[in-house]
């Protein structure tokens, strides 16, 4: 068995604080969004569309804050977990 590959597995086993941030990034800014929904439920218009079109329908600001949540959380929060743990272990190589 390769010592390297079994060392750098496991350093990956604890996360760092940027790591954890950037991994609930996501899923609080949809929490927010439906929060934000539940506060204040006059902004969905979906809920009251009297003559409204479509796009006034679709683009909606919670809406569209959980929308950007999930799309951080599915697109870019992996790559960017991925390049602070390769960070972190070339400087816990040094």
């Amino acid at each position: 068995m390769n010592t390297q590959l079994a060392t750098r597995l496991q350093a990956r086993t604890h996360a760092s604080a940027r790591t954890w941030a950037v991994t609930l990034l996501g899923p609080l800014t949809t929490v927010g969004g439906l929060v934000w929904a539940f506060v204040q439920p006059w902004r969905l218009t979906l809920l009251h569309p009297h003559g409204e079109s479509f796009w006034w329908l679709v683009i909606e600001p919670p809406l569209l804050v959980m929308l950007v949540g999930a799309g951080f959380a599915l697109l870019v929060a992996p790559g960017l977990i991925e390049d602070l743990q390769d960070g972190e272990d070339d400087a816990a190589a040094r």
